[in-house]
C-alpha cells in the first residue's frame, strides 16, 4: 500500500461527512474518498445481513480506488458489520461507536441518554461496549426513528424536524440526564435544534474528532502517512441528491471539496 493512495471513507448516506470534516482538518494533506450510500439510507432499520452486504459493496468500491484505511463512518454499519469486515479484508478500517466511555466518565448523577438508529442499539457490539463502560451508570435509550430521512433530504429546521426531536428527546429530560452521546453520524448536523430543547445542563457527545484521530494514529503506526504536502480536494460521491450533500458541507466551503453523482 502506497502512503499517497488515499483514505476510503462510507455512509450510509451524507451524514459521515460530519466524520469527514474532522478527518481532513486533522490530516490536510491525505487524499480523500466518500461515498455517500444514500439511496439505501437509513442503515438504522435493516437487518443485520443488509447491513453487512452494502457493507461489503461499499468497502470493494473503496478498494478498487485503492483505499489504504477505510473509516466506516456510519454507527450502524460499524456495529453490525465491522467484525465482518476485518475478517475479509487486509486494508485497516476505523470503526465509529457511540461515545459512551467519556459520557459514562464524566457523568455527575450517572445517567447519561443515546440517541442512536435502532440498528445500532440493537447490535452485540453496542450491548458489549454497555456492560464494559457503563456499570454505575443508568443508560437511557432512545431510537432516533425518522431523524435520517428528514437529514438526508436536508429537512434541518423544518417544524417536522423539531416536533420530532422535542417527542424524541422528552425521556431524556424527564430522566434528568447530563450528557447525551450521539449515535448516529448524521446527528451532529442538528445539535444547535437538540441543544434549543435539552436543558443547558446537558452536555452533547459525538465521535467525529475521536474518529478522526484513530484515523492518524493507525496510519502513522502502519507508516502510512502521506509524506508531503498535496491539494487534491475531497471527493464525495452519493447516489442520491448532490444538493443535500453540499447544504451540509456549507456552500462557503463547497469550493474545498469534489461532488459527483454516482449510480451505485
Amino acid at each position: 500500500m502506497q502512503k499517497d493512495n488515499p483514505i476510503g471513507m462510507f455512509d450510509s448516506g451524507v451524514g459521515g461527512t460530519s466524520i469527514l470534516k474532522e478527518v481532513y482538518k486533522l490530516l490536510p494533506n491525505e487524499k480523500i474518498i466518500y461515498l455517500a450510500d444514500s439511496k439505501n439510507a437509513p442503515y438504522g432499520s435493516r437487518s443485520q445481513q443488509e447491513i453487512i452486504d452494502l457493507s461489503i459493496k461499499n468497502t470493494e468500491f473503496l478498494l478498487e480506488k485503492g483505499a489504504k484505511i477505510i473509516v466506516v463512518a456510519c454507527n450502524t454499519a460499524t456495529t453490525n458489520a465491522i467484525k465482518v469486515l476485518r475478517a475479509n479484508y487486509t486494508v485497516p478500517f476505523i470503526g465509529i461507536e457511540p461515545a459512551i466511555k467519556p459520557a459514562a466518565l464524566k457523568s455527575t448523577n450517572n445517567i447519561i441518554g443515546i440517541l442512536a438508529t435502532k440498528g445500532t442499539l440493537s447490535s452485540e457490539l453496542f450491548s458489549e461496549t454497555s456492560k464494559v463502560f457503563v456499570q454505575n451508570t443508568k443508560i437511557i435509550e432512545v431510537v432516533g426513528e425518522g431523524l435520517v430521512p428528514l437529514i438526508e433530504n436536508g429537512d434541518l429546521h423544518s417544524q417536522k424536524m423539531i416536533s420530532l426531536l422535542e417527542k424524541l428527546l422528552k425521556p431524556f429530560i424527564e430522566n434528568q440526564i447530563d450528557y447525551l452521546v450521539l449515535g448516529c453520524s448524521h446527528y451532529p448536523y442538528i445539535i444547535p435544534q437538540i441543544k434549543r430543547i435539552l436543558p443547558d445542563n446537558v452536555s452533547i457527545i459525538d465521535s467525529g474528532e475521536a474518529v478522526a484521530k484513530q484515523t492518524k494514529a493507525v496510519l502513522e503506526s502502519k507508516n502510512l502517512l502521506s509524506d508531503h504536502s498535496l491539494t487534491e480536494k475531497p471527493t464525495l460521491y452519493t447516489n442520491k441528491d448532490i444538493e443535500v450533500l453540499e447544504l451540509l458541507l456549507d456552500n462557503k466551503n463547497l469550493q474545498k471539496y469534489r461532488i459527483s453523482y454516482l449510480d451505485f
